[in-house]
């Protein structure tokens, strides 16, 4: 959707909204915990993020590889910079090429700074000299596929009367070329904003302003932000905030009432202002603090319109059946599955596909480095050790494990407690979900789709076993015609109880005027898949060893002898009734293992 658009919504609706801007972090590992940042901070309920083009793109390739991420995997409307800086004609239309395969509607087009080394700014051979000329030519190539945004710099309210006319006469002709709205430059002097604001509407310029909220996070930044700026601050910003410079943690209390106040006195006036855009710096606490300060809150219907998140890319938008498998491991189904067009309707396609593509498109990996990985995880040696690790993970005493990317989930503690007991009892469970019975949809735990509905789900648990406790399990379990499974091994020797070919929805909700809705499936071929994934994760985990130590041994005949199982309780009254069968395997497998022997047996 257009960043326009979703102005225009909420001004019909008179609700305030917010934004979030984020840069390309230097490293692998700094770029992996960001778009982790960007997930949390997803559910403070920005209406879109915007991605920062680095001076001279030199993060190009990574501003397009993060907006495409957004997009596809958060789920997330996104905004991408885009500057003359070094960036070739060529270089410009691969960007906005990208840019709208991955379903991304707004950029925001700047002359940008000059290249690092240089104190003036210079245009490539092939490239554009000015910001409108950027304007001109994205409109050119692809019509108002995109809202356009261009900076606006409330500092210019300090220039000589004649430039300021010149610097207001050359953002009109922008606007006139096609801009959709305008963000502004940070700025703490809201006297400034509000006089500028005024001037570019007496020019003409009715399009949305947007002001860039800088929240402060310590003193030294916030000198060095402003300093490079040139932003102007208010004395009695200086006044409260430099006897504390020295404290941080004072200095981003103070900082925050401050933003705050301004931020007030904005959205009070009457320039036709509902939104801050938030410049971030990449930080989650300083931002979520101002939110919390001007009490705005996320709406949950823009958050959760489905129980898993949707891709925003054009082929994906209307997908609205995934297999549950994958649940842990977002991206790398997406990934699998980019390329298809088989969603007719938003249905799931079909996974026969050879469009289906390989493990995780890269190689299976664990998300964790080999450091943290063993700081998690330690060095077991024993299969106690292994259900120990698992059960603490059901509980949250452990934040991740080599099949889920995260702690477990909020609905995840309804059932921690079994979840912990049949860990120890040696069901190694990786995904699992409660049963749930007409749960509205509002619902802090379970709730997702539109207002006045009620949601379902069938218990559901997958999980690593050995061969004779499978056994036991699958004698209680054929007694109960409600249960249906899938087993596995590791050369894809497949066994289940059910005789259908077709998936079986295991998440579903029925809302006001519109079809039941069934986000969430169980299926043979899609499990098939899952299989090989599922047996290189244990399989890497174990490589995080020496090849002959017992961890590594221990890990890697658990995936070599283990067999994969899930199981479907499909009555979803019954909270604990799927586990029922499992607690008397385990008990039956325990006596067994504490018999004593007979007759030298």
């Amino acid at each position: 959707m257009k960043i326009t658009q979703k102005i225009q919504q909420a001004t019909k609706n008179d609700k305030v909204w917010w934004s979030f801007e984020y840069f390309p972090p230097r490293t692998a590992q700094g770029l992996q915990n960001l778009l982790d940042r960007i997930e949390r901070m997803r559910a403070l309920g920005p209406e879109f993020i915007d991605i920062t083009w680095n001076a001279g793109g030199r993060t190009s390739d990574l501003t397009s590889e993060m907006v495409k991420t957004c997009q596809g995997l958060i789920g997330i409307e996104t905004c991408m910079h885009l500057t003359c800086t070094n960036m070739p004609k060529e270089k410009v239309d691969i960007a906005l090429r990208d840019a709208k395969q991955s379903g991304c509607r707004n950029v925001l087009a700047l002359r940008g700074d000059p290249p690092m080394g240089k104190d003036e700014w210079e245009a490539v051979d092939g490239g554009f000299v000015h910001g409108i000329d950027l304007v001109k030519h994205i409109r050119h190539e692809y019509g108002d596929y995109f809202d356009i945004a261009v900076a606006g710099f409330p500092q210019h309210m300090l220039l000589p009367e004649e430039d300021l006319k010149n610097e207001i006469r050359w953002l009109k002709e922008k606007i006139d070329a096609g801009v959709s709205f305008i963000f502004t430059q940070m700025f703490y002097d809201v006297e400034l904003f509000i006089s500028w604001v005024k001037a570019i509407r007496a020019a003409g310029i009715t399009i949305p302003v947007v002001p860039g909220i800088a929240p402060i996070q310590t003193w030294n930044g916030f000198q060095r932000a402003t300093s490079l700026a040139q932003v102007a601050i208010p004395q009695y910003f200086l006044d409260a905030l430099e006897p504390v410079k020295n404290d941080d943690e004072k200095v981003r209390e103070i900082g925050t009432r401050l933003v705050a106040d301004m931020c007030r006195r904005i959205l009070k006036e009457d320039i036709g202002v509902r939104g801050l855009h938030f410049y971030t710096m990449n930080l989650e606490k300083g931002t979520k603090m101002l939110l919390e300060e001007l009490n705005l809150v996320p709406r949950i219907e823009t958050i959760k319109p489905l129980p898993w998140r949707q891709c925003l890319t054009p082929t994906r938008r209307q997908e609205t059946i995934r297999p549950i498998f994958w649940a842990n491991r977002t991206k790398s189904y997406i990934s699998r599955t980019e390329n298809w067009d088989e969603y007719p309707n938003g249905r799931f396609g079909d996974s026969r596909s050879p469009a289906y593509g390989e493990l995780d498109g890269y190689g299976v990996w664990i998300k964790q480095t080999k450091e943290n990985a063993l700081k998690l995880w330690g060095h077991p040696t024993t299969f106690a050790d292994i259900t120990s690790l698992f059960s603490r993970f059901c509980t949250s005493e452990l934040s991740a494990l080599p099949w889920s990317d995260q702690a477990p989930s909020v609905e995840t503690s309804v059932i921690a407690k079994h979840l912990a007991k049949i860990n120890e009892l040696g069901f190694l469970t990786i995904n699992s979900q409660p049963a749930v019975n007409g749960a509205r949809s509002d619902d802090k735990v379970f709730g997702w789709g539109p207002s006045n509905g009620y949601v379902y789900q069938k218990a559901y648990l997958e999980f690593f076993v050995n061969p004779t406790l499978l056994g036991l399990l699958l004698t209680h379990i054929e007694r109960d015609s409600n249960i249906t499974y899938y087993v596995i091994n590791k050369r894809g020797d497949l066994r289940t109880n059910t005789h259908s070919d077709g998936p079986n929805a295991v998440t579903w909700g029925v809302f006001p005027g519109k079809e039941i809705v069934q986000p969430t499936i169980v299926e043979a071929v899609s499990f098939m898949a899952w299989k090989d994934e599922a047996y290189e994760l244990g399989t890497q985990w174990a490589k995080l060893y020496e090849h002959d130590s017992p961890s590594h041994k221990l890990i890697a005949d658990l995936m070599e002898t283990s067999f994969l199982v899930n199981v479907v309780h499909n009555d979803f009254h019954g909270s604990d009734a799927i586990f029922q069968p499992f607690y008397k395997a385990g008990a039956e497998y325990l006596a067994q293992q504490s018999a004593p022997a007979v007759n030298g047996h």
